[in-house]
């Protein structure tokens, strides 16, 4: 029963929409309209608003962190639990007809509050990745196939199978992007529109 509530509890707090909230309060409209059509910061970014991106992924990632850390108060297990829920709650938020983000911010959240040394290997290999190539998408897929193998020998079984599967669906949800980057239509980093 723990488990169940931990995961709704942190379903709950993932599915908050920051990205589509902030935008909508500084009078940018539904940010569902362009770039990509989601909600996350990559996509704010394209409004041309620096600042609101940058809040965007705090917020996202945050939401993971929080989730995290309060069911984790109660059991570490717990902790694991309503971080994937967190991070399934913002790739499929019941307020926006299940239509969510990709959840690489609220993936690194949950990253922070369950292995903070894991965080810094997607940062590092998120930001040469992101320097030598100009791509977030190609950035984020590189290191979320590298930090579940780095997990295996910096944390525990648990975590590092946890994020192997939530590696894969981030993979998966980007599927649109890696089409793209084969493609040579992909948006670069900064691009608006």
């Amino acid at each position: 029963m723990g488990y169940a509530i931990a995961l709704v509890f942190g379903y709950l707090l993932g599915s908050i929409p920051f990205g589509l909230l902030i935008t909508r309060a500084a009078g940018l409209g539904d940010v569902r309209k362009i770039g990509s059509g989601n909600i996350g910061a990559t996509n704010v970014l394209r409004t041309g608003n620096k600042g609101l991106a940058a809040a965007t992924l705090l917020l996202d990632a945050l939401k993971g962190t929080a989730a995290v850390l309060v069911a984790g108060h109660f059991s570490p297990d717990f902790g694991l639990a309503a971080g994937f829920g967190a991070f399934l709650g913002h790739l499929f938020p019941v307020w926006l007809g299940f239509k969510g983000g990709k959840g690489v911010a609220t993936y690194l959240g949950v990253l922070l509050g369950l292995a903070w040394q894991g965080m810094l290997v997607f940062a590092v290999v998120w930001l040469a990745m992101a320097f030598l190539f100009r791509y977030s998408s190609l950035a984020a897929l590189t290191a979320a196939v590298i930090v579940p193998i780095a997990l295996y020998f910096i944390s525990t079984p648990q975590i590092a199978g946890l994020f192997a599967v939530m590696s894969l669906i981030v993979i998966i949800k980007h599927h649109a992007n890696i089409s793209r980057l084969l493609a040579g239509t992909e948006g670069k980093i900064g691009a608006k529109g």
